[in-house]
């Protein structure tokens, strides 16, 4: 499939990703199918889309989209709870929901059920292997790894990852359609945490370790981390940013196949996402809050 070809994009998960990942993609044109199983959530989606910290009126205030696109760039996205819908039109579909294993094995299951055999899959994993998503699929040839970052309608790096039988053609549609999103794709190999999120796990998980050891406060290390290595967010704050149950199933999975001591998720973590601390509450529905809202405020 050549990227002139590409007119629909599916979205699977309207979470933060999903919906930023929807908007990156109907500002540039693309008729996009946002799907996911909660009504709500969709609502929720559609709304921050619209009006959220990265969202459409944020960008006309910035000067970055004219106030009349607005309602052009809302028309093209289309809210479903229904896979039917990605039958007919979807060239693409971008996975973008949470970082379980059998879980996205489940949903590309469906779509391989569901989609035209055109359909090129692209998974949003931070961390999840391709190769072992592709196994989910009869077109492993058209599977590929599209890591985007938070917040998808800002933030410039798409880490595009080959499966080990992904095709040349997948692998460079992704690469220009990328492009045409206005993001800078860079290519990496395929393995448990590519290259970010194994440097980043690696990174949080001794900024934690430090503060279990009382080497430093919370909001000491996000300051001296942001002072002296001119960070713009410090690693708790980072980690609240990308949620500590996100962190907390990469960092198992990645140990899990690695068995480097270093990737083995600190206990902290794993008590805060076992209690309901999840990270920013804008960010993470439900959540109690993060690393700052515990140790500050709600510690016994």
């Amino acid at each position: 499939m050549k990227i002139e070809n590409i007119k629909a994009v599916g979205v699977v998960g309207a979470g933060t990703m999903g919906h930023g990942i929807a908007q990156t993609c109907s500002q540039a044109g693309y008729l996009v199918y946002l799907i996911d199983v909660n009504k709500e959530v969709l609502q929720k989606a559609m709304k921050a889309i619209k009006k959220g910290p990265f969202g459409l009126v944020r960008l006309v205030e910035k000067g970055r989209l004219e106030s009349d696109q607005i309602d052009e760039v809302l028309e093209r996205i289309k809210a479903t709870t229904n896979y039917d819908e990605f039958s007919n039109e979807v060239d693409i579909v971008i996975e973008a929901i949470p970082e379980k294993p059998e879980l996205k094995k489940r949903i590309f299951n469906l779509l391989d059920e569901k989609c035209p055999e055109k359909t090129v899959f692209a998974s949003n994993t931070s961390g999840i292997m391709i190769t072992e998503l592709a196994e989910s699929v009869n077109r492993k040839e058209k599977f590929v790894g599209m890591h985007w970052f938070n917040p998808a309608p800002v933030m410039p790096l798409i880490e595009v990852i080959r499966g080990f039988v992904t095709s040349e053609e997948t692998f460079e549609l992704i690469i220009q359609i990328s492009k045409k999103l206005g993001k800078i794709p860079i290519e990496v190999k395929d393995g448990p945490g590519f290259y970010t999120t194994r440097f980043i796990a690696a990174y949080l998980f001794e900024a934690i370790r430090l503060f279990e050891e009382g080497i430093a406060r919370l909001a000491g290390i996000d300051e001296m981390t942001k002072l002296a290595f001119r960070h713009p967010m410090g690693p708790f704050e980072l980690m609240d940013l990308i949620g500590l149950d996100t962190m907390l199933h990469l960092g198992e999975y990645i140990f899990e196949i690695t068995r480097e001591p270093r990737y083995h998720p600190p206990l902290t973590l794993r008590k805060l996402v076992l209690s309901g601390y999840l990270g920013d509450p804008r960010f993470k529905p439900g959540s109690k809050g993060g690393w700052h809202d515990y140790f500050e405020h709600a510690k016994p």
